[in-house]
């Protein structure tokens, strides 16, 4: 399989990449998927739990899939037949509401939208962490194109992150809470799961060479003054200037495709 054709395709529970992307450790580990198309990852707790070929599933250890994660296999193999459409929440809006959440509320007082997880996300290239960067796929070819402008510039921009599932930032408010801190607490400084803009994978923090990640000092940076220029050439906008009206702090790493 071609890195132009690789995909993320996203289920509510599991997640399948193409096995190559994976790091064998051992020689059985990489005998087995090199056997492979794909493998499957948990979201809930990021671990791989099986590889796959054609129609066929093998778990990575015995028992290790749950019975709620056999239940997703049938509609994870047709999940890259619907596309970049929205998944749809009504598992994440159980979830908020165990966390004591109310969607339509926290939605009017941060004036941000409840964002789905698309079916299929494409490969972008990796970020600075050696990390595969999923986007959609108007958005992944945008972010390359806008890489090789940027590299005939002289500048260097870097993939912080891209998609992220909802998952992912649950996974965060229940590390903080087992830590002691309230929701209210890490509302301050963490959107609820399901409101943020990297959800939908077409939103990104983007960073360059020798500048911490996600600082407000990027802003003091080439890379930072040619996104200033260039971005809207390729489809970006920056979600989250100063004053803007979610009351986010200013992100000048944080860019969104098709947003203008």
């Amino acid at each position: 399989m071609h890195p132009a054709d690789w995909r993320l395709i996203n289920g509510e529970r599991l997640e399948a990449i193409p096995a190559v992307l994976a790091r064998a450790r051992g020689n059985a580990v990489a005998r087995t998927l090199s056997a492979s198309e794909w493998l499957l990852r948990r979201k809930r707790d990021g671990r791989f739990v099986a590889v796959g070929r054609g129609g066929a599933v093998r778990e990575l250890q015995r028992g290790i899939l749950e019975r709620a994660d056999r239940d997703d296999l049938a509609a994870l193999e047709h999940a890259d037949q619907r596309g970049a459409a929205p998944r749809p929440v009504a598992g994440l809006l159980r979830r908020l509401h165990e966390l004591g959440l109310d969607e339509a509320g926290y939605a009017d007082d941060a004036g941000l939208a409840l964002v789905p997880e698309p079916h299929v996300l494409c490969w972008a290239g990796r970020d600075r962490y050696r990390r595969p960067l999923w986007l959609l796929g108007p958005a992944a070819g945008a972010w390359r194109a806008m890489q090789r402008a940027a590299r005939a510039d002289g500048i260097v921009l870097e993939a912080i992150s891209g998609y992220r599932s909802h998952d992912y930032q649950l996974g965060i408010f229940r590390r903080k809470l087992a830590r002691g801190q309230s929701v209210a607490e890490i509302l301050r400084v963490n959107a609820a799961p399901g409101f943020s803009e990297h959800h939908a994978g077409d939103a990104m923090d983007i960073g360059t060479p020798g500048e911490r990640a996600a600082e407000e000092s990027f802003e003091a940076t080439p890379a930072f003054a040619w996104l200033q220029r260039r971005a809207g050439d390729f489809g970006f906008t920056m979600s989250y200037p100063r004053g803007n009206p979610h009351g986010i702090d200013y992100e000048p790493w944080h860019w969104r495709h098709g947003a203008g």
